[in-house]
């Protein structure tokens, strides 16, 4: 099973010839998942042939236009595209009125129902959920109303050991109890501990999205033990004044968070246009964390067994 996420854009404000404005496509169980759509996502899209009508759910981490003036035209093409299934979209407050506003004055009718969700960006909150996977949103801090999102997969049943079942004689209706994790009782009263019954095949990953943010020890609980977080690094920290001015992070800060949280892989992004070498960010990230990767459009990153 996937799961995996697809960097479309990892640039900062002002987009450049190498790096676009901030947008991703997460893909879990065949499911995909848009993260931020920032100017000319729905090229990225087609150039990294991806299809657009797969995606049913879009999170917009805030109203920055690098990070959401994609929307009103990609929702136009997924219109053109002959989309008659609803699109749900978690941004912020004031999104929806703008969205709708421009699809108002071009005159545009779509053929499907786009269904929004307010953030609320003060505190951990579950937002979106299947049977696989759950969404959850949490505050940044930035100039604006802004958050971070946490990909986490559901625990899957616990598997019933054979030989148990043959050494207890459990019976076919008991076994599902025990894989929800019940201990069983033996016809002398003697209790044989779910633990020595089951395993988990599998252990859950998760992927964590922190786009534009001043450091706040707060962001490293939120995503305790992520597989994979993704966190900006606007500025080295040579300028670490302008990021805390403008409530950006340095490679060195979001290296910091990635080490209290306990995450498996760091993957740095929103670079200001103002470095060319990128490769500065993560020669600084790693003098704090070790296992650094640097985002870049087209890549694709697992979030499973990174």
């Amino acid at each position: 099973m996937k799961f995996e996420v697809t960097i479309l854009g990892c640039g900062s404000a002002t987009p450049t010839l190498k790096h676009g404005p901030t947008s991703q496509l997460l893909e879990h169980d065949s499911q995909y998942f848009l993260i931020d759509c920032g100017e000319g996502t729905q090229l990225q899209l087609r150039r990294f042939k991806i299809r657009f009508l797969k995606i049913n759910h879009i999170f917009i981490s805030h109203n920055h236009g690098d990070h959401c003036l994609g929307l009103p035209g990609l929702i136009s093409t997924m219109h053109l595209l002959g989309r008659n299934r609803a699109l749900y979209i978690y941004a912020q407050e004031g999104l929806q009125a703008a969205v709708e506003h421009q699809l108002k004055i071009s005159h545009s009718r779509l053929r499907f129902e786009i269904v929004w969700h307010d953030l609320e960006p003060d505190g951990k909150k579950l937002i979106y959920s299947n049977k696989k996977l759950a969404v959850y949103s949490f505050p940044l801090d930035h100039r604006v109303p802004c958050c971070g999102f946490h990909f986490s997969e559901k625990e899957k049943p616990l598997n019933i050991k054979p030989q148990c079942v043959e050494k207890y004689n459990i019976p076919v209706p008991r076994i599902r109890q025990i894989k929800g994790g019940s201990d069983y009782t033996l016809e002398d009263g003697t209790v044989i501990p779910n633990g020595e019954m089951t395993y988990r095949s599998e252990k859950p990953s998760s992927y964590a999205f922190c786009s534009d943010t001043a450091f706040q020890v707060k962001t490293a609980e939120y995503v305790k033990g992520v597989d994979l977080l993704y966190h900006e690094s606007t500025f080295l920290e040579a300028e670490l004044e302008r990021a805390g001015y403008t409530h950006h992070s340095t490679a060195t800060q979001a290296a910091e968070v990635a080490k209290q949280a306990g995450a498996r892989k760091l993957l740095l992004g929103h670079y200001s246009a103002r470095y060319r070498d990128t490769e500065l960010f993560k020669k600084e990230a790693m003098e704090v964390f070790e296992n650094v990767e640097l985002a870049d459009e087209g890549m694709t990153v697992p979030v499973k067994n990174v």
